[in-house]
């Protein structure tokens, strides 16, 4: 039994969180994978997991094994990037995460710049609107919007963004310009992505849920801003996809005493052991490079 080959597939099961779900992110047949299971639980004589109709959890001896297993893996790969060279130049496979919108419009160009200035290093960008466990779902570094929860990531700040209320000068014309949250009920709104359609602002410290009217639901964020652009109604929006607009003043930015703090924008990144050149030769590119296109807003 190849003992290594079984470790891989027991956390890539447990990460999944059943057996048939492993199987397909390993791109391995489901027989074969219950059985290689079964043959590691026989070779150690105890039971590794629970199996149910929907799901598994893991024995005690599991929960041991499967902590030892992250460990041993852990320090394979160190050993294969050691020995490949990454900590003496930047190379191999970079695996970064991004949000879509932001990581469009901002982070392509910079990766991009990064890879003609880095050609042994490749690139692995995944635009994703959720948080991904770099740990678990092998990523080397993520681009991250909001406050950061308590982790062991290493961080460094790129900029802020905020909320914005919008709407096209054309529609502030002929409804009027809100001065006050509670005035949207008499107004138009643009929903995005199924949000609630509740909007909460800053009323002297205190959240206020305010509603417009629901004209118009969209599920891509460029066309929440065509939309208002348009005159359909007022949107809300964040000010890095907005840039262009606001500054032709295609749109306008309303109720701003009301829209709350601006929120962080980190780069993140895992840190055990050495730090492999390639993480550090893209961080250093890009932090100062996202940085400056706040600086050019």
């Amino acid at each position: 039994m190849d003992r290594l080959e079984a470790m891989r597939i027991l956390l890539a099961v447990v990460d999944a969180g059943s057996i048939s779900a492993g199987s397909r992110r390993l791109n391995a047949p489901l027989p074969s994978v219950s059985r290689k299971l079964a043959d590691l639980e026989s070779h150690l004589g105890t039971k590794l997991i629970v199996r149910t109709s929907r799901n598994l959890r893991l024995t005690d001896a599991g929960r041991d094994y499967v902590d030892a297993a992250r460990r041993i893996m852990a320090d394979l790969e160190e050993a294969e990037r050691r020995a490949s060279g990454e900590y003496q130049t930047p190379r191999g496979l970079l695996t970064v995460t991004m949000p879509i919108e932001y990581g469009s419009r901002y982070v392509l160009p910079v990766a991009l710049s990064f890879l003609e200035q880095y050609p042994q290093v490749s690139l692995n960008l995944l635009s994703l609107d959720r948080t991904v466990d770099l740990v678990s779902e092998q990523v080397d570094i993520a681009i991250r919007l909001g406050n950061l929860a308590d982790s062991a990531l290493h961080a460094a700040k790129i900029g802020e963004f905020r909320l914005l209320t919008c709407a096209s000068p054309a529609y502030l014309e002929r409804h009027g310009e809100p001065r006050h949250p509670g005035d949207l009920i008499d107004r138009d709104g643009i929903f995005f992505n199924k949000r609630t359609f509740f909007w909460t602002f800053d009323v002297d410290g205190t959240p206020m849920q305010a509603t417009p009217r629901n004209r118009l639901e969209v599920n891509a964020a460029a066309n929440c801003v065509a939309a208002a652009v348009a005159g359909a109604g007022i949107a809300r929006l964040f000010d890095y996809q907005i840039p262009d607009e606001l500054e032709s003043g295609a749109l306008v930015s309303i109720l701003r005493d009301f829209d709350g703090q601006t929120q962080p924008i980190h780069i993140v990144y895992a840190r055990q052991g050495l730090l492999a050149l390639k993480i550090r030769a893209f961080v250093d590119w890009a932090l100062p490079r996202l940085r400056a296109s706040f600086q050019q807003e």
